[in-house]
């Protein structure tokens, strides 16, 4: 017996050996037992007994002797390997998504539902702020919120990201309600956690405004107007057609470039992708698919227009954060990912 056939005999041994022991300890399931039980036998039959597997080398004209019969044993492995490769990915995956759903609906329960019952009746435009660390802003946000738009109540709520200065507590201070996540996950779990709850509390339209005060509640008017007047079903508000105090050069840029590609990507004219200032139709909220946990921004606007939804945009005033911290990362990093979360939702 060669010493590649040992080796492959000692590898099968081990791997099943391996299977088994964390079987045995509860860390894999029955089905990866069996799976991982077949590639050890496969395996191990090849390093023991290569002349059972001769007929399965004939019908792909391996011949003996030649090599091919080695080579045909090595795309073998390659493409077990990849099926695993698959399969780890796709348990990656659902315990990901499995963890999304746990955080979320964590963060349902622990929304003010009593104080929620008490809202008056009528139509309704719910604004969610996830926030992190946004204790200095955010109760100056709330209260500078106009409480009536040409009829529909304003009714705003935090969604607070796992903060350790107190936001959710500031919030419901200055008059908002508040949600507070067990973990912090990132702000684009935080707004569909507000999304579902502004959806629960029979919302007409659902508009995200950011906690740190560079959006102008005194422009919501602005934000929900086309909806409003039937115009639009999302309204997308734009600095690039407003005005904004600059941060950086850098990220001026960026702005542009980026709403650009998604110009380009969805055939509709974007100024300001990466705004988080917005609006949408309770019932255009419903069919949107949002996934994203971080790096967010772009994707609402972006599933709106996949939808076919009628985006338009309107301007507004974005100032540069009076307190506290910016939580957006170094301009490269954050420039990768948002790269990667735009491609990612245009390729749904």
């Amino acid at each position: 017996m060669s010493a590649l056939r040992i080796v492959g005999g000692i590898f099968a041994a081990a791997f099943f050996a391996l299977a088994w022991f964390r079987y045995s300890r509860r860390r894999i399931s029955r089905l990866n037992l069996i799976i991982s039980s077949l590639i050890s036998t496969a395996v191990l039959l090849l390093a023991i007994a290569p002349g059972l597997f001769n007929p399965l080398f004939e019908v792909f004209n391996f011949q003996p002797g030649s090599g091919q019969r080695l080579t045909a044993v090595l795309l073998f492995a390659v493409a077990i390997l990849f099926v695993l490769l698959i399969r780890v990915q796709s348990e990656v995956d659902t315990n990901e998504r499995n963890m999304r759903q746990l955080v979320e609906s964590f963060g349902q329960a622990a929304f003010d539902w009593d104080a929620a019952a008490d809202l008056p009746a009528g139509k309704r435009i719910v604004v969610v702020s996830p926030a992190f660390n946004e204790v200095e802003n955010v109760g100056a946000v709330i209260e500078a919120m106009p409480r009536d738009v040409e009829g529909y109540h304003v009714i705003p709520i935090v969604i607070d990201d796992r903060s350790d200065d107190g936001t959710a507590d500031a919030a419901r201070a200055a008059g908002g309600m508040a949600a507070s996540l067990p973990i912090r996950r990132g702000g684009g779990l935080a707004l569909r956690v507000g999304y579902d709850i502004a959806l629960k509390l029979d919302a007409d339209i659902v508009v995200t405004m950011d906690a740190d005060g560079q959006h102008q509640p005194e422009e919501l008017p602005t934000v929900v107007g086309p909806i409003i007047e039937g115009r639009a079903d999302h309204v997308n508000g734009s600095r690039m057609l407003g005005d904004f105090e600059r941060e950086s050069l850098v990220r001026h840029i960026g702005v542009h470039f980026f709403s650009r590609v998604v110009t380009i990507l969805t055939g509709q004219r974007v100024t300001d992708i990466s705004s988080g200032y917005r609006a949408t139709r309770a019932d255009t909220l419903h069919r949107l698919i949002l996934e994203q946990d971080q790096f967010w921004t772009s994707e609402v606007t972006i599933e709106a227009l996949r939808q076919r939804a009628r985006v338009v945009e309107v301007p507004v005033t974005f100032l540069t954060r009076r307190g506290g911290v910016s939580k957006k990362p170094k301009s490269f990093r954050y420039a990768w990912n948002f790269s990667k979360a735009i491609v990612k939702t245009w390729l749904r």
